[in-house]
């Protein structure tokens, strides 16, 4: 199996935490055209079914872990679990820690598996991103464009 995907995580609906679905906006033409690239509201269920299907998966997501808004952190998540607390802005009961700790122990987390959060400052409902997080859109992506660059240069070497 060789699919790669990138999948932007969030409620469009709800300030910041549309920050994973801008960046899947954002890099919409500007990945190779083997890379799928979804949307997705966060639900663990079908995000588990998503990550059994893949041979590499890119997610992205809003954060609340006190940092200043706009912050992004990486985290490999192939080796290591996904810190749970700063991903606690879900509404549904579980997320996306609970997903990929599912994967996991299913032996159906993909390698490279890696978690791209953007820090929130604003969840209420009906408001847009604030500006601090809409700039943070294009460096995450330019960042996810380098980082399945050099995944696809690894693996033509390896072939």
């Amino acid at each position: 199996m060789d699919r790669t995907l990138v999948i932007g995580i969030g409620n469009p609906e709800r300030g910041d935490d549309a920050a994973g679905l801008a960046v899947a906006a954002w890099l919409a033409g500007r990945l190779p055209a083997s890379v799928e690239i979804l949307t997705h509201d966060g639900e663990a269920a079908s995000l588990l079914t998503l990550l059994g299907q893949a041979s590499a998966a890119y997610l992205v997501d809003a954060c609340v872990s006190g940092a200043p808004a706009g912050t992004v952190r990486r985290f490999d998540v192939t080796t290591a679990p996904l810190p749970r607390e700063p991903f606690s802005v879900s509404t549904h009961g579980l997320g996306l820690a609970d997903a990929i700790e599912l994967a996991r122990a299913l032996d159906q987390l993909p390698a490279p598996s890696v978690v791209y959060a953007i820090e929130g400052r604003t969840f209420e409902p009906g408001t847009p991103l604030s500006p601090v997080v809409g700039e943070a859109i294009a460096r995450v992506g330019d960042r996810l464009r380098l980082e399945i660059a050099n995944l696809a240069r690894e693996n033509a070497t390896d072939a």
